[in-house]
């Protein structure tokens, strides 16, 4: 018996050298990378030879991006919150409008007892009335009492994208931009970050968030690159959601306001007033 708890503790005993053997490999690797001179790479050059498509040329192709349904026409469906309204997506529509034609719509599901007026005009008047098959997208906008922005599109089968920022990643990439996988990938962390930390976090992520802006827009007049991307919006709504916007460092402020000579994000301000 003794025999036999000697060989089970040795055995113990090795495959603890053992794992803390592959442990100190598992170190020394990360340590090496940590010291290499490229390992903490800058991103600006590659992000600078990235191919930017301003958003006011007409290059994209609905049918192509979307693909062609009979010619029916495509709607996008987002039910949303009246007390906590998703700005992002009211800046994005806006700025779909100036690209393709839009057929816009305001409703209020019977979950919801009141909504305010400016919410209810939130897309201003449909100012040409034609038929709906002369219409490239169908843009309705249901306040409803939902925990989160949810949206569907065309498909009636389709699970629901779900959460401001995912749709407001769909919503403009149909704008039809390309980039390369470090810019796409800076992008998605700065809309999570504007989410998460500047409009849900505490008040001491999002005076580190606002710390992490202005450094970044001391080297670009955008978050990414040098054009406007659904970071800027998403982060630009975030900030006047929260009232932290006057609290913010030169250079967002800065920022904030090349934002706000832009028409669309001009009449979002109009409903904060």
């Amino acid at each position: 018996e003794v025999d036999l708890s000697l060989q089970a503790l040795e055995s113990r005993q090795e495959e603890i050298l053992k794992r803390l053997y592959e442990l100190k490999s598992a170190v020394d690797g990360l340590s090496k990378m940590i010291q290499t001179p490229d390992a903490d790479f800058d991103v600006t050059n590659i992000i600078q030879t990235d191919e930017f498509s301003p958003l006011t040329t007409n290059g994209a192709d609905l049918d192509l991006m979307l693909g062609k349904d009979y010619g029916a026409l495509k709607d996008v469906v987002i039910n949303a919150n009246p007390s906590l309204p998703p700005l992002s997506l009211l800046v994005i529509h806006s700025l779909l409008c100036e690209r393709y034609k839009i057929l816009s719509a305001v409703h209020t599901h019977s979950s919801v007892k009141s909504v305010p007026e400016n919410l209810l005009k939130c897309f201003g008047e449909q100012t040409k009335k034609q038929p709906r098959h002369e219409y490239q997208l169908g843009f309705t906008l249901i306040w409803k009492d939902v925990p989160k922005p949810q949206m569907k599109f065309s498909i009636q089968t389709m699970c629901p994208i779900e959460g401001e920022g995912n749709i407001a990643r769909f919503l403009f990439s149909l704008f039809g931009q390309k980039h390369n996988a470090v810019t796409s990938t800076l992008i998605d962390s700065w809309v999570d970050t504007a989410i998460f930390q500047l409009k849900e976090g505490s008040s001491k992520e999002r005076g580190a968030v606002l710390r992490s802006m202005n450094a970044a827009l001391g080297k670009s007049s955008w978050l990414v690159g040098n054009e406007l991307t659904v970071a800027d919006v998403v982060a630009w709504c975030a900030l006047r959601q929260t009232g932290t916007a006057n609290t913010a460092p030169a250079n967002v402020q800065k920022w904030m306001k090349s934002c706000e000579n832009l028409a669309p994000f001009s009449s979002v301000m109009k409903l904060l007033k």
